[in-house]
């Protein structure tokens, strides 16, 4: 095996009074692939600076070849001082690099090079910074969230790229799809130390449950060992002092190592406050279109949203998911066709702009929005430190302002608030920035099982496949479809083509496109309800107000509080014969409304 181009020994660094590394260990050889993953706070950026050169242990040993060129993407860049995005992606070629290297890599990353460092948005500084670290093709490199902010186009790309460098890559991201296709080794970073799997993210959670399973028995052992070396000291100890000496010296180390055992950090609780129930039709819109001068974002998109229906928008930045996701929930208007809510909503939103909150507020009158120590939780009032709590956070934290919060923490600081407000309709815009494996499936579970109807816009492709029953795209000139399934299931839908292929597509083309479809498209009679359907469509209302009615009833005899003591036996009847009329009146609404639809389209 070749010799490490870079290797971390014995890394110890403290702040406080917690070691955050304790003896970690890291090492890379040529064109190694290493996930670097653990908790947010557990020190894996930290990790990555010590790598780097831009912090200093406080004991262990680092080396890196004196030849290697070692170059480091950090979290947030810093861009002062550079006249273009070009000047500061040049900046980071040695003599000897190639500058043709950076044109392609700003090309692919959908830069000029001309663009101002100050007038960037978040995504467009993230891609100018990837450009300036691979220019170089560095010996090392260092990737500390390198997905953060990106498109799916650039990610997909990025792995790619990625793949094919000679470079050794060390990266940290909570991208598990990401992780899976780029890795060939795991470095897990757990309570100062780390553990390291040679084999790709794919293989690390059952590889890491099983670890923490076998430290539970071994520190299960340790304390009935320590149980039985204790009733020795009581009633067994001899007159072979020496003998004696050595075991009671052996329990001590038992009980210290005992104490100071660091157990895996506990996961998030988190679950939504229930509202009632929502209509069944929650969203139905029709041909909405948006325009930007000449810019047409969205053109002649159509959806019903059911209750329970849970639906993700994907696309690049800028395609206009934040604009549909504000059109479908009533917050900007169309500039043409309509946009109907249903009835009983109750919607709660996490939005992406994070930074809105206000920095010197302290969390927990974020919490509770200013009105006292308590908040209703699921109609149960619940002690803020005790809320807290359930998202990891540590009682002193209560006073501590927004701004001293990691993006990590800052991200289950607004989860636990809009989880905290009774809601039918969750809008999440990325909800997976910043969160950890751990809270990331945790958030995964509530949406999978969230009784309401959820809306979300991710580009992490892992959490759409395991969450979302259809997902909305882009298909170039405005136009939005919607296919069936997950993320996975939207690319076989469209033959295997990915997101940048459709946004390519000329605006011309497309239009020529669908008016030579039209064209060519057969002009058969409109077509009419047939009597069947027609005849249904006028029974219909009659019958739905008779189940109506017979709900209102059965709902009142249940209502009257000595039913029950009454006739048991009846009121268990009443209440099986309430669940099915709710059942028939749901089922009536929805052929309904089906056929009202369709009435609609065919009368134009």
């Amino acid at each position: 095996m070749a010799p490490p181009l870079l290797n971390l020994d014995g890394i110890k660094l403290t702040f406080g009074d917690t070691p955050l590394l304790d003896g970690a260990a890291l090492s890379a050889s040529a064109g190694e692939k290493i996930a670097l993953v653990g908790r947010n706070g557990s020190g894996k950026s930290t990790l990555l600076k010590i790598a780097a050169g831009l912090i200093e242990p406080q004991d262990g040993e680092v080396f890196r070849q004196p030849s290697a060129t070692v170059r480091y993407l950090p979290q947030m860049p810093d861009m002062d001082g550079f006249a273009s995005v070009r000047a500061y992606v040049e900046a980071g070629l040695g003599p000897a690099d190639d500058p043709h290297r950076a044109t392609y890599l700003m090309e692919h990353l959908g830069l000029t090079g001309e663009e101002w460092p100050s007038d960037l948005s978040g995504g467009e500084a993230r891609r100018a910074a990837l450009a300036r670290v691979m220019a170089p093709e560095p010996d090392i490199l260092l990737l500390d969230e390198p997905t953060n902010h990106l498109d799916l186009s650039v990610i997909e790309w990025l792995e790619e790229e990625l793949a094919r460098t000679s470079s050794a890559v060390i990266l940290i991201s909570h991208d598990r799809r990401f992780l899976e296709r780029v890795s060939r080794a795991t470095v897990w970073l757990d309570r100062g130390q780390t553990r390291r799997l040679d084999r790709g993210f794919a293989h690390f959670e059952e590889w890491r449950d099983q670890v923490l399973e076998e430290e539970e028995r071994e520190q299960h052992k340790l304390g009935r060992q320590i149980v039985r070396e204790e009733h020795w000291l009581r009633y067994g100890v001899t007159a072979r002092r020496k003998r004696n000496m050595r075991r009671l010296g052996e329990l001590q180390a038992m009980r210290q190592r005992f104490r100071s055992h660091r157990g895996a950090e506990g996961t998030a609780t988190m679950v939504a406050s229930d509202a009632a129930e929502s209509g069944k039709l929650v969203i139905e819109a029709k041909n909405i279109e948006k325009n930007f001068g000449d810019l047409t974002v969205v053109k002649g998109f159509s959806t019903r949203i059911q209750r329970g229906d849970r639906v993700g928008l994907v696309g690049p930045n800028g395609a206009g998911k934040t604009t549909l996701l504000k059109m479908l929930t009533g917050e900007l208007a169309p500039d043409a066709g309509t946009v109907r809510l249903g009835v009983n909503l109750e919607i709660a939103t996490l939005d992406q702009k994070r930074e809105a909150v206000d920095p010197q507020e302290t969390l927990a009158h974020y919490l509770t929005d200013g009105r006292g120590e308590n908040l209703l939780v699921n109609g149960e009032q619940r002690h803020v430190v005790s809320y807290m709590k359930d998202f990891l956070f540590k009682p002193e934290q209560a006073r501590t302002p927004v701004r001293e919060l990691s993006g990590g923490e800052r991200a289950r600081l607004l989860l636990a608030r809009v989880l905290a407000r009774p809601a039918n309709l969750l809008v999440l815009d990325e909800p997976t920035n910043d969160l950890d494996m751990e809270t990331l499936e945790l958030l995964q579970e509530l949406v999978a099982s969230f009784a309401g109807t959820v809306i979300l816009v991710s580009h992490d492709r892992d959490f759409l496949d395991r969450t979302v029953t259809s997902v909305i795209a882009p298909d170039g000139g405005g136009r939005w479809i919607e296919y069936a399934g997950g993320y996975s299931d939207m690319l076989a839908q469209r033959g295997g083509s990915r997101l940048e292929e459709r946004k390519a597509r000329p605006k011309a083309e497309a239009g020529e496109a669908a008016a030579k479809a039209e064209q060519t498209a057969p002009k058969g009679p409109a077509k009419k309800l047939s009597f069947k359907q027609k005849f249904a469509l006028e029974a219909l209302p009659k019958k739905i107000e008779a189940v109506t009615a017979s709900i209102s009833r059965l709902e009142n005899n249940i209502a009257d509080p000595s039913f029950y003591e009454r006739d048991p036996v009846s009121f268990q009847k009443t209440i099986a014969a309430l669940d099915k009329e709710r059942t028939t009146l749901a089922a009536l609404e929805e052929e309904w409304l089906e056929l009202e639809m369709m009435r609609e389209e065919m009368e134009g």
